[in-house]
């Protein structure tokens, strides 16, 4: 067993080494389901791992993020008021700006943004709050305010076993309500 566990140790190492990280969990995958003791390592950034990428690449509040192909995109609105648009490679975590605006698009200054700015719930707590409720991958979180009620809420995305879940967390509680299912 002990010899086992280091040749397959030393195999992960010298796929690290050669290869590179990706082939290294791919190894570790595999060294695991052999019956190593090595846990699999991650291949992608997740939604949680975007936004702290995010927010150390510019600190403010989450306004938007969601998944589309290799990229996360993430909106902060910074101290400053500015709205600034990122990208984040789910391979890697690098954070790249796509656009900053010092204002919002209809002129106001920031004003559409003072809820969001004084939300007891953060994105990343909206985003636990529901996974909390129902199970799954989150694969987007935006600030929504509903016209008709003049309500905002958070609207997290959950993708699971080929179903996706539209959650809505209270930005003042925390409490999250399913909104509906679908099938992908």
């Amino acid at each position: 067993m002990k010899r086992t566990l280091y040749v397959s140790s030393a195999a992960a190492a010298a796929v690290l080494l050669v290869a590179g990280p990706v082939a290294a969990a791919a190894a570790s995958t595999a060294e695991t389901a052999t019956g190593g003791v090595s846990a699999p390592l991650r291949a992608a950034v997740d939604a949680e791992g975007a936004a702290a990428a995010a927010l150390k690449s510019h600190p403010g509040v989450i306004e938007s993020l969601d998944r589309d192909g290799p990229v996360w995109h993430v909106n902060v609105i910074g101290k400053d008021g500015s709205n600034t648009e990122l990208l984040v490679t789910a391979a890697t975590g690098a954070v790249t700006v796509e656009n900053t605006d010092q204002n919002d698009d209809d002129g106001n200054d920031g004003n559409e943004d003072a809820a969001l700015l004084a939300a007891k719930v953060t994105a990343q707590q909206a985003m636990k709050a529901a996974v909390a409720a129902h199970p799954g991958q989150v694969w987007s979180v935006e600030w929504d305010n509903d016209d008709d009620t003049d309500t905002a809420y958070w609207n997290v995305e959950i993708k699971s076993g080929g179903s996706t879940t539209n959650v809505h967390v209270d930005p003042t509680s925390g409490k999250a309500t399913m909104s509906h299912d679908s099938n992908d």
